[in-house]
């Protein structure tokens, strides 16, 4: 088996996560695909797997050397995201991409589909709301870093699944050649494999003194060569107001419209600071929900900022606009209640940076250009780092996660399995 056939096995899977759901993991979906995956480990020779009753699944490559090394982990989750369909994927495949637009979706009846095949712009295009998807290097610039290459899409009505699918795939195929190739010393090496990281839940029951690791790596990133070990300091708001309902024609002095007081709390915040005006370093505060009606209303928020410093300030802001609409309003009139997600593993990993110089040194080995770069958003390994495993997170080739453009090239894949393998090899030149 491939890297290409066994995440497109994988993708045959409805492994998508619910954030409303108090079960763990959050859908019983997931759990079918992770034991076809413990399945999948024992036939292929691992040791030590188990699958314990959250859906975390873990599995070991015993060394094969005789000297003692550090015991390393890859790990990758299972889940894809709410937002959504991740039901019924039919993965169609572009060999060698020319740059084109090309059309994702269904096609008019009689209308040939050939295996391994996605039509181009000269197949006849529905309207936004019809069946046809165009996925345009205009638009999406990044397929051009894949000229050559053979990209998998998705037909247009649901993600891909390549986040984390992909990293799923690049590291069994790893494990199974370093399986088939006992020449290439290594230490122990520890996998596993979790549910509910897209709804912020993946950390959370992970086991990390029995996974056994004195470092691991999520194969979680994006397109080829990134590597990152800072990610944003995460909390979520929300905000309560309680109004007053009076019939309007009668409501001078009387009425408190809880919609009209959400519109303003959400005025007092910085227009300039949200997902869509910010990149990089920037934080910001993002309006996620708003429900509302005359006596009740509730606003969501996400607060994210990589300087823990700033971050602070953010959640004081949330604060003090609770407060001055209190003073304006009334006592009690509006409340919050903020909750810290995660923070920036980045002040886990500088005091164990061989952790990833290990990695660019691989890079290096591999012919892979390192892209090291900030995470707008978390990780599983941001929350591991807390807990005492230093856990940064390297490319499993993705591209435009979540929605029907996403896209991984079997190149970036096959790169993946690479890097892992001489991480391994270099991990075995260590000494404890």
């Amino acid at each position: 088996m491939d890297i290409t056939e066994r995440f497109l096995n994988y993708t045959k899977f409805d492994t998508q996560s619910a954030e409303d759901s108090q079960s763990v993991p959050s859908t019983a979906k997931q759990l079918v695909f992770a034991e076809y995956l413990k399945k999948e480990l024992e036939h292929e020779g691992l040791s030590n797997v188990e699958l314990d009753d959250k859906g975390y699944l873990y599995a070991t490559l015993k060394s094969n050397m005789k000297s003692d090394t550090p015991t390393i982990g890859f790990i990758s989750h299972y889940d894809t995201s709410p937002d959504c369909s991740g039901a019924d994927i039919k993965p169609q495949i572009v060999r060698n991409y020319d740059g084109s637009d090309i059309l994702l979706g269904s096609f008019e009846e009689g209308d040939a589909r050939p295996k391994d095949a996605c039509y181009r712009r000269d197949a006849r295009m529905r309207n936004e709301e019809g069946d046809y998807l165009l996925m345009s290097p205009k638009r999406f610039p990044e397929l051009l870093n894949h000229l050559g290459e053979d990209l998998i899409v998705t037909d247009g009505h649901t993600l891909l699944g390549a986040d984390d699918k992909a990293g799923i795939a690049e590291i069994v195929e790893a494990m199974c050649w370093l399986r088939d190739h006992p020449e290439v010393k290594h230490g122990d090496i520890r996998i596993a494999f979790n549910p509910d990281e897209e709804i912020g839940m993946g950390a959370h029951h992970f086991d990390v003194e029995k996974f056994g690791c004195d470092w691991a790596y999520t194969m979680d990133g994006g397109d080829v060569g990134e590597l990152e070990f800072e990610n944003f300091n995460a909390a979520s708001a929300k905000i309560y107001i309680k109004g007053v309902s009076v019939h309007p024609g009668y409501a001078k002095g009387k009425m408190v419209n809880a919609c009209r007081l959400a519109a303003e709390f959400a005025a007092m915040l910085p227009a300039e600071e949200t997902p869509e005006q910010t990149e990089g370093y920037q934080g910001f505060y993002h309006l996620t929900g708003m429900q509302a009606n005359v006596e009740n209303a509730k606003l969501s928020y996400i607060i994210r900022d990589h300087d823990r410093e700033r971050f602070e300030y953010r959640k004081r802001t949330i604060q003090k606009c609770t407060e001055q609409m209190n003073e304006t309003y009334g006592v009690g009139t509006v409340s919050c209640e903020i909750a810290d997600q995660y923070y920036n593993m980045k002040e886990k990993i500088d005091p164990e940076m061989h952790v990833i110089d290990l990695v660019l040194h691989a890079m290096q080995d591999c012919g892979v250009a390192p892209k090291v770069k900030p995470i707008r958003g978390g990780t599983d390994g941001a929350q591991l780092s807390f807990r005492g495993l230093p856990c940064p997170n390297i490319f499993a080739g993705g591209v435009n996660f979540h929605g029907p453009y996403e896209f991984v090239s079997i190149q970036s894949m096959q790169k993946a399995v690479e890097v892992i393998v001489r991480i391994c090899e270099l991990t075995g030149e260590y000494s404890l």
